[in-house]
């Protein structure tokens, strides 16, 4: 294979007399992209076989060759899921079982090996896809290097078990976090082909968002994805959250993984392995899957052996550069008294403790507006920086601020998910009008961004410095609609607070 890579080429023939076809020669075959503007993409190219029939809920199997040339001048089918309901984060129908491929943006003319960024998108495990216009890599690509999305299983096709399945499975085979080995899996075909892109396989950065960014803490402590990335990206991507093995009841007292999944197939008549692959993909999405509450988050003992955060803190993690991070009101529509997974988090503090927390807030109204973000994603996000760097690895916080005055949703802080359109410069997909500041806003992340996956430090130009979390403890850099700005940790007493709480519980 390493002869191969060394041979493989991009080659340019004519589709046309004034619209040149790129080709690209990757393991399974010839690929025919496009190019416009001076960016080339390959899209809907397979990383691997359809998980269908008989591969419905086992571990992805390398892609099959093809006979001739394969058009990738279209994205492929998004995996099942829920309808997107105006989801700027999920890309066109039709959607498959059949949908684990990838799309490829990749500059023309540039000498190579450029670095390569590797995106996961989010949506809770449930819905998304790396087809959606938001996800376009051509605008990263400019900056000079290559980027990857992919498509991943989801919901009960991705995460899943039942004891006819742990019944019919073979001693150590893989199991149950079908949607973590399908990133892995492209990781390993971008490994095999990324110079056939003009991409570096030794310099991979893998960045993902909300559920994506839960997937790649998950790659930095699993023994598979080890030597596969070489920087991370974790974008509100969680960090204190738990899973236990399949067959064990949650932490938390909810039912295990196979139990949950055998009721699941009690109400649909399926007993065996076999009437379980039977059953009618749309099936599954009724009702839809718990992310937060103990129906896709696991330890399968293979690709997950622990939690994220005891395998950050024993300094068991890849010792990448890292970038983390979260938004200044990523959960502003939900209150702590909810009844939710995520509204039983605060479940468990004293009366002392509470009113701590609420005089740390300002009162009862700023409790409920932030205090979920903070136990989510702010504190966590500190934790985790706060750990990789005591390790000894390059790490870098932020915190987004950035809200456009077109946002019809409350102006208090940037809401989760809001970053994606400024990190891909993507602002045409915004789901709200942007503005010239949203374009300074775009052109600072992307920029951090793509320098970061060049060098592993983010830092260089004319940009604000952003501070190494390591040689300058508790500093980051938070993007505001004034620019970037290098600053301390904006409310640590909140989030001091918050640690206190987690280490009692936990």
């Amino acid at each position: 294979m390493a002869s191969f890579l060394a041979a493989a080429v991009l080659m340019i023939s004519a589709a046309g007399p004034d619209h040149p076809a790129p080709r690209a020669t990757v393991g399974q075959g010839v690929l025919v992209g496009r190019e416009t503007d001076g960016i080339r993409s390959f899209k809907g190219v397979p990383y691997a076989r359809p998980p269908v029939g008989e591969l419905r809920w086992r571990a992805p199997q390398p892609a099959q060759p093809w006979d001739g040339e394969r058009d990738a001048g279209t994205v492929g089918a998004i995996c099942i899921q829920p309808p997107a309901n105006g989801d700027n984060g999920v890309g066109p129908l039709p959607m498959s079982e059949d949908c684990l491929t990838l799309n490829v943006w990749a500059p023309a003319g540039r000498e190579g090996p450029l670095p390569v960024m590797v995106w996961i998108h989010g949506g809770g495990l449930n819905n998304g896809s790396g087809t959606a216009a938001l996800y376009d890599g051509a605008r990263l690509a400019k900056r000079g290097v290559v980027v990857v999305t992919i498509n991943y299983r989801l919901g009960r096709l991705g995460f899943f078990d039942h004891p006819a399945l742990a019944a019919e499975r073979e001693p150590g085979e893989p199991a149950v976090n079908y949607g973590l080995m399908d990133a892995i899996a492209a990781l390993e075909w971008v490994r095999e082909n990324a110079v056939a892109f003009g991409g570096d396989p030794g310099k991979v950065t893998v960045f993902g968002e909300s559920a994506g960014g839960a997937l790649v803490t998950r790659l930095m402590i699993s023994e598979p994805a080890r030597g596969l990335f070489h920087r991370a990206v974790v974008q509100s991507g969680l960090g204190r959250d738990e899973g236990t093995p399949p067959d064990q009841p949650r932490r938390d007292g909810g039912a295990s993984m196979q139990a949950r999944g055998e009721a699941f197939a009690d109400t649909h008549g399926a007993k065996t392995a076999e009437q379980l692959r039977a059953i009618p993909v749309e099936t599954f999405l009724r009702p839809a899957p718990n992310f937060y509450g103990g129906d896709l988050l696991v330890r399968d003992g293979l690709y997950v052996t622990e939690e994220v955060e005891a395998a950050f803190a024993s300094g068991r993690e890849a010792p990448v550069p890292f970038i983390i991070g979260a938004n200044s009101a990523e959960f502003w529509w939900m209150k702590p008294s909810d009844l939710s997974p995520y509204g039983a988090l605060d479940d468990a503090m004293t009366e002392v403790e509470r009113v701590a927390f609420v005089a740390a807030y300002g009162g009862q109204a700023g409790y409920d507006a932030y205090v979920l973000s903070d136990l989510v994603f702010n504190e966590p996000a500190r934790h985790l920086a706060r750990l990789h760097a005591r390790n000894g690895h390059p790490t870098y916080l932020y915190r987004f601020d950035v809200v456009s005055a077109a946002m019809p949703e409350p102006h208090e802080g940037a809401t989760h998910a809001s970053e994606r359109q400024y990190v891909f410069d993507t602002l045409t997909a915004s789901p709200w009008p942007t503005a010239e500041m949203d374009q300074g806003a775009a052109d600072a992340m992307a920029g951090y961004w793509t320098t970061f996956a060049s060098s592993g430090d983010p830092n260089g130009g004319m940009r604000q410095a952003w501070p190494e979390f390591g040689a300058e403890p508790d500093r980051l850099l938070e993007f505001t609609n004034d620019g970037p700005v290098a600053k301390d940790v904006p409310f640590a007493e909140r989030l001091d607070l918050i640690e206190a709480y987690y280490s009692r519980v936990r």
